[in-house]
């Protein structure tokens, strides 16, 4: 299969919109794990934690262990890399500087994902504060190829990127590196891409020419459309409180099939995961792609989001 489809994590444990009595139960029986868990509904997922801090190679062969030989992932990097003001006020200090150690304590901590051939793609995500200068096309550039070994997908957010798409495209074709398409409300710093472009096949007005550059694989990541909680809620996870129609969802599954009929891997997850608004929606997308959806979802969850009623299996018993 060369369609992935999960969610931008999978570890929801508190807030309003815990996934815990939704999509994990609410009482977990002896030795419940939720990645296992998780890899019986889904082939792939996207990692959160490596963002937060380096990644531990026990951690990602324990992953391996927990979940099925087929099953892959998209590892997000560091924030050290791509979220400089981020990590200074996390961390206290006063001075910013990435070196080849940092890098080395990166590669050691997914080695064994990608030693055993699950590592889908590794994720660079920007903030919206990096913006299309020199020195951010050098900086790129510059981490682009430094982890050349690995198959790359970059997010980026603000405007002055697609703006500039030439030099854009160069440098990330340069280093057969995926432009992620986002899916996000749209502010006027926002990036653009153009959901509707004057084309006949929806993979190219989905993925325009900067999103399709000498790479491998297509990514696509959707955060949802929650336009009045974006910059503006009482917590972070309430900007991620949206859940997509099928109709939102089926441009998405078309564009995937002519990635994937062009002979490229996708990825595709999704990351409006307030309330696993993120599963209900990937369980979507799996049977918009004419997949399997496998595993057993909670009565509770299908009670809450009867959109996948029909899709799913619930306690056993097909809806």
């Amino acid at each position: 299969m060369s369609i992935h489809v999960g969610t931008s994590g999978w570890h929801y444990p508190g807030g309003r919109g815990t996934w815990n009595g939704v999509f994990y139960p609410a009482r977990r029986p002896r030795g419940f794990d939720e990645l296992t868990y998780y890899a019986a509904h889904f082939d792939s997922v996207e990692v959160n934690t490596t963002f937060y801090r380096q990644p531990d190679p026990a951690h990602a062969a324990a992953w391996l262990q927990r979940t099925p030989p087929a099953f892959t992932f998209a590892v997000k990097l560091y924030q050290k890399f791509t979220h400089p003001a981020m990590y200074v006020e996390k961390h206290g200090t006063a001075e910013w500087d990435v070196t080849r150690g940092d890098l080395d304590v990166f590669r050691l901590g997914i080695a064994p994902l990608a030693n055993a051939g699950r590592l889908l793609a590794l994720l660079l995500q920007f903030p919206p504060s990096f913006r299309a200068e020199t020195v951010t096309r050098d900086y790129l550039a510059w981490l682009l190829d430094a982890l050349r070994e690995y198959p790359l997908a970059v997010e980026l957010r603000h405007r002055s990127w697609s703006d500039d798409e030439a030099a854009t495209r160069a440098v990330l074709d340069h280093h057969r590196a995926a432009w992620v398409l986002i899916d996000e409300p749209k502010f006027h710093g926002s990036i653009r891409q153009d959901l509707h472009g004057p084309t006949t096949r929806l993979v190219d007005a989905l993925l325009p020419a900067h999103a399709r550059p000498a790479s491998s694989i297509c990514y696509i990541r959707l955060h949802g459309r929650n336009a009045a909680q974006w910059w503006s809620h009482a917590q972070a996870e309430d900007r991620y409180d949206y859940l997509y129609a099928a109709t939102e969802l089926a441009p998405f599954a078309e564009a995937a099939r002519e990635a994937e009929a062009d002979g490229r891997k996708v990825a595709m997850y999704l990351n409006n995961h307030f309330s696993s608004k993120a599963v209900a929606n990937a369980a979507i997308l799996r049977h918009q792609l004419a997949q399997d959806v496998p595993g057993e979802y909670p009565r509770e969850m299908v009670d809450r989001y009867p959109e996948l009623a029909g899709i799913v299996s619930t306690a056993g018993l097909p809806l």
